[in-house]
């Protein structure tokens, strides 16, 4: 039993966290270049910007003595969304706009969004250092340890706080972007505008609107995952640009511009690293007389330093079986 358990804490919920993360910053990325056509190298340190902007919110409102039963950066998340969505809306008005109008191809974008990313590291060092910081201002990381002893575990299966939430926020919002866009006529119109841009424009579908709130949505995502993320583990400048690889690759296996497909291919990506990096002789040790070799202490198919080679390697093969990913996006 207590050999399950340790899968469940190592590999389910770990899993489904990092899976968490991965979607919706997938569904940001996936959403721009359905509707806007180029990859936005950015993403991840709107991310990280998301969760400076939710700190300094959160510090600002303790410092007033405001103390919450939940972590703060947590209540201010929809205001710190709102401040990222529209930072986002004025990145996309003073960089992207201009060359849009310009008609510039779509590398120049993804070259002006590595520009972007450089600025907004840079500003972040600037204004906060290189350090690491906690999202937890005055309050402390609840643990929560499920006692597993009736079922004959000696070892009880652990989630922390933030997991908790970050697993229930991602329900809420993903089911929240369905009804979005499947029900109202503002998601409909992204959906055409993101199936053949051109003939929306000709319709009568105000594209401007659906660029707007094509940013809003991906810089509110932005700022969740990021401060989720935060929250997790710790916040510091590079803290998802060393995941914005995966996340990329998961908008791809899933299939780029395509909303759904992001959420699929953010879990497939996690659970493949989270499954790579296990250490499977915890599993095997019950079955050592059974085995014709011996254990070693740590059997896991690849290293914890090489876990982003994982995410590449799912996508290779995604992309000879499936050129535009699992559910068919634009164009890979």
């Amino acid at each position: 039993m207590d050999e399950l358990i340790f899968f469940i804490n190592r590999v389910l919920i770990s899993g489904t966290v990092l899976g968490s993360i991965y979607a919706l910053g997938a569904i940001g990325i996936t959403l721009v270049f359905g509707i806007l056509r180029f990859a936005h190298f950015a993403h991840g340190d709107m991310m990280t910007m998301g969760a400076f902007i939710g700190f300094v919110i959160a510090s600002i409102l303790a410092g007033m003595g405001i103390a919450t039963p939940i972590p703060m950066a947590f209540v201010v998340m929809p205001l710190a969304m709102v401040v990222t969505a529209v930072i986002a809306l004025g990145i996309d008005k003073g960089f992207y706009a201009p060359l849009r109008r310009r008609g510039v191809p779509s590398v120049t974008l993804l070259i002006a969004s590595i520009g972007v990313t450089l600025m907004l590291q840079g500003l972040i060092r600037l204004l906060f250092g290189s350090g690491t910081r906690s999202l937890y201002i005055n309050e402390s990381k609840e643990i929560f340890r499920i006692d597993m002893t009736a079922f004959g575990g000696s070892r009880p299966i652990s989630i922390t706080e933030p997991q908790v939430l970050m697993m229930v926020v991602t329900v809420i919002l993903v089911l929240a972007l369905h009804f979005f866009l499947t029900r109202s006529r503002l998601g409909k119109a992204m959906r055409a505008m993101a199936d053949n841009a051109a003939l929306a424009q000709v319709s009568g579908i105000n594209t401007a609107l659906v660029v707007r709130v094509t940013w809003i949505i991906a810089g509110s995502l932005a700022c969740v995952a990021g401060t989720m993320l935060a929250l997790d583990v710790a916040l510091m400048p590079d803290l998802a640009f060393n995941i914005v690889l995966p996340i990329f690759a998961a908008a791809i296996v899933g299939g780029l511009g395509h909303v759904y497909g992001a959420i699929v291919g953010g879990f497939l990506i996690a659970f493949a690293e989270t499954l790579a990096v296990f250490n499977w002789t915890s599993i095997l040790r019950p079955m050592t007389t059974w085995l014709p070799f011996d254990l070693p202490a740590n059997l896991a198919l690849v290293p914890t330093e090489y876990k982003l080679t994982v995410a590449f390697v799912i996508l290779v093969i995604t992309l000879l079986a499936r050129p535009t990913g699992i559910f068919k996006g634009v164009s890979s």
